[in-house]
This record gives structure tokens, sequence and C-alpha cells, in this order.
């Protein structure tokens, strides 16, 4: 029988005076999450978009839960996004999409 795998759900705000793309945005995190863990602990992360706003400067990614915090620490980690300054701040962690609720 195959084990169901705990996910949790991150709600971030990236903190800069440009605007990145998604793309961008996933090229950093996973860049980070490469350099801290290597390709086998990124890939056991599980991290993988959910939603995007360019203008908010908002996303939600998804992570496996063991991996939460190595997730969290490669975020903190960039500084930069395209060569351009920026944070990553973790608004709120969640086991669903719902409970995270941060547009209003």
């Amino acid at each position: 029988m195959l084990k169901k795998i705990k996910r949790r759900y991150l709600a971030l705000k990236i903190d800069s005076e440009e605007a990145f793309s998604s793309k961008e945005f996933m090229d950093a995190a996973w860049g980070a999450l490469l350099k801290l863990y290597g390709e086998y602990g990124a890939s056991l992360s599980g991290l993988k978009l959910i939603d995007y706003d360019e203008e908010e400067r908002l996303a939600v990614v998804r992570v496996a839960h063991k991996d939460v915090e190595a997730v969290r620490a490669a975020l903190a980690s960039i500084t930069k996004i395209q060569d351009k300054p920026a944070a990553i701040h973790v608004l709120k962690v969640s086991g669903t999409i719902r409970a995270l609720c941060v547009r209003k």
C-alpha cells in the first residue's frame, strides 16, 4: 500500500523593488535549494508553485511536510533574483491552501 505524502503550503511575500515572473522566482528558489542541499536534498522537498501574483509579489508553494524547515532556510538565503536585490518572507504555513487566505 502506498503511503500518503503529507504536504504543507507556504504563503510567501517577495520583498523587492522589482517585479519578477513566476519562472524567475522558481529558478531562484530551486537554485537556493540546490546550493544548500544538493540535487538529492532539493528533490526531496517536492517544491511546486501553486499560485503566483506578480503585481502583489505573493506566491503560494507546496512542499513535503518533512522539508518545510529546509525550504524556509533556502528561501531565507535568497538575496537576489536575476541579479536584483530581493528577499523572500514566509507569511504563513498551513496544511491546506484554504487556511492560508493571504489575499483580501
